[in-house]
């Protein structure tokens, strides 16, 4: 069977789809809007600057109301530490106790609620974000240090999550469906039902688009929640809040916990009222979380837990394309991604020139103010970040050849957490570098003579989350496609050798140590973690 005619596995002959990612760049720039665009995002993002000459607090949000604790916590911008974002509450146990039995009494009602009622709320709450996708990325940019490109097609992901997951719900009618009787007197109904509450336990690096496609997936089959941003980036939660709030979502379905994850996060996944939790963040919490779930009963414990993401590019390869593809995913938001491209495994008969190239792609990508239209590369997120990434440049000049990069950006920029872009061979295959997920603009190049060996050295990681591979070579796709261990998997992708999964298009999660279920979310499946599946018969 030729690559292109490949069967559609996740056609499941309901309605048909009528969803279309928001893509607005790409979108604007075909309809000669990009200077729009532009103008657009740049007066969002004055005006954002301008509100935190006012100092803002903050709190958390239990059963529709602001709950102040006394203690707060102070966000800062990794772009400028005197950039003062807010003031944040620092919730604990007292407070993870009163949202989760907020979020108990409004799952009664919430969960019975008729489907199309419900779902009309879902798609008020994506219209809101529409509308103010270009506020929302500009308070995403300052908090977190993404440049322009990315902020808004963060926020066109989270959209996305919203809408699609509307549409998989009304197409599948709630997941209920009837099954085929096995006696002629009985009418049996297979029907998904919620769980509970859930905890949703936020990361810093995509604080709207994963914390609205893990929050929407939660509430929007049923369950309430508790949601925890994260202390580096908590504003983009408060924001999504927000807008489910306007768009109709009862007090107590969503209740917000701002805090850090040793207090808060600790109380809410400790909690036995808890019936799941939703985390993406590190391996190592993640497990702690996994280990937490056997208690009276097992709960379901959905996580991403990051990668060690390889590219290969075989002697087959269009280079230009695999230079543009590995650099991307390799140094777009600074690899603070869990799907960035960390490794890359390149045929010796072509790794010559692709290190040229890539150090010559390299060397034009701007590191700067991510708030600048000519900026690629903005900040890592805080001191302690930036600390590692000198460590770990310090590693690679000590076990490897470091051929451009490991030092920290200064100068107009030295209130900020700027690191260069860094690449680094020559590394033994075991080494720490090699092994173990970043989070930093790192990339390890590594020369092979054999696929099979490549594609073995590729999986030789705890994670498994995303790879890609170039090559013209058809047998060698298949190949890759057949025996990598990763959950989402690309061949020849420029915009993204292992980034850039698309809501609705590819299924994003990972196995082994990068998830805990083998089911990516922006899928039908995805949704369907979030419930548990109730038989119904009646007799005639």
């Amino acid at each position: 069977m030729h690559l292109l005619s490949l069967p559609n596995i996740f056609n499941d002959g309901d309605k048909e789809m009528s969803f279309k990612n928001l893509n607005t760049y790409e979108r604007m720039v075909k309809e000669g809007e990009e200077q729009s665009f532009h103008s657009r995002y740049e007066r969002a993002v004055e005006r954002f600057v301008q509100s935190l000459e006012t100092r803002t607090s903050y709190e958390s949000m239990i059963d529709g109301k602001a709950v102040a604790t006394g203690d707060h916590f102070v966000d800062t911008s990794p772009i400028d530490t005197d950039l003062v974002v807010g003031e944040f509450s620092l919730g604990g146990k007292n407070e993870a106790s009163q949202a989760i039995s907020a979020a108990r009494r409004a799952f009664q009602a919430w969960s019975v609620m008729d489907l199309d009622k419900r779902l009309s709320i879902f798609r008020k709450a994506a219209e809101i974000m529409r509308r103010e996708i270009f506020e929302i990325a500009a308070a995403v940019t300052v908090d977190n240090g993404k440049n322009r490109y990315e902020a808004v097609g963060e926020v066109d992901e989270a959209v996305d999550f919203i809408s699609y997951y509307a549409e998989r719900m009304e197409a599948r009618n709630g997941f209920r469906e009837e099954t085929s009787p096995a006696y002629e007197d009985e009418m049996p109904v297979s029907t998904m039902r919620p769980y509970g509450v859930w905890a949703v336990i936020c990361p810093f690096n995509f604080p709207i688009a994963i914390s609205t496609g893990m929050l929407t997936a939660a509430i929007i089959t049923g369950n309430a929640a508790v949601v925890k941003p994260s202390t580096p980036a908590p504003l983009a939660v408060h924001m999504l809040y927000d807008i489910y709030e306007r768009a109709g979502v009862p007090p107590g379905v969503i209740n917000l916990l701002s805090g850090n994850g040793s207090d808060a996060g600790d109380a809410l996944a400790s909690s036995e009222r808890i019936d799941g939790i939703a985390f993406t963040g590190s391996k190592e919490v993640g497990y702690k979380l996994l280990a937490s779930s056997l208690r009276r009963y097992p709960i379901p414990v959905i996580t991403e837990l990051g990668g060690k993401n390889p590219a290969i590019v075989t002697e087959k390869a269009d280079l230009a394309r695999a230079v543009a593809g590995v650099a991307g995913s390799a140094f777009g938001y600074s690899g603070q991604k869990c799907s960035a491209c960390s490794r890359a495994y390149v045929h010796e008969l072509v790794y010559d020139e692709f290190m040229v190239n890539m150090l010559k792609h390299v060397s034009r990508l701007r590191v700067g103010d991510p708030r600048e239209r000519a900026t690629y590369i903005g900040p890592v997120i805080h001191q302690k970040a930036l600390d590692g990434y000198l460590a770990h440049s310090e590693m690679a000049r000590r076990d490897g050849v470091l051929h451009t990069g490991g030092e920290q950006v200064k100068g107009k920029l030295s209130k900020g957490f700027y690191a260069s872009p860094t690449i680094v061979t020559g590394l033994p295959e075991d080494h720490f570098l090699i092994k173990n997920e970043l989070f930093l603009p790192f990339l390890c190049v590594q020369r092979f003579t054999d696929l099979k060996d490549a594609v073995r050295r590729a999986n030789d990681v705890d994670y498994g989350l995303t790879s890609g591979i170039f090559t013209s070579d058809e047998e060698e796709i298949r190949y890759f496609f057949e025996n990598i261990e990763t959950g989402v998997s690309y061949a020849n992708r420029a915009r993204g050798a292992t980034t850039g999964a698309m809501v609705g298009a590819q299924p994003f999660g990972g196995w082994k140590g990068s998830g805990s279920t083998g089911l990516g979310s922006g899928t039908d499946m995805y949704l369907t973690q979030y419930m548990r599946q109730q038989s119904r018969t009646v007799v005639r």
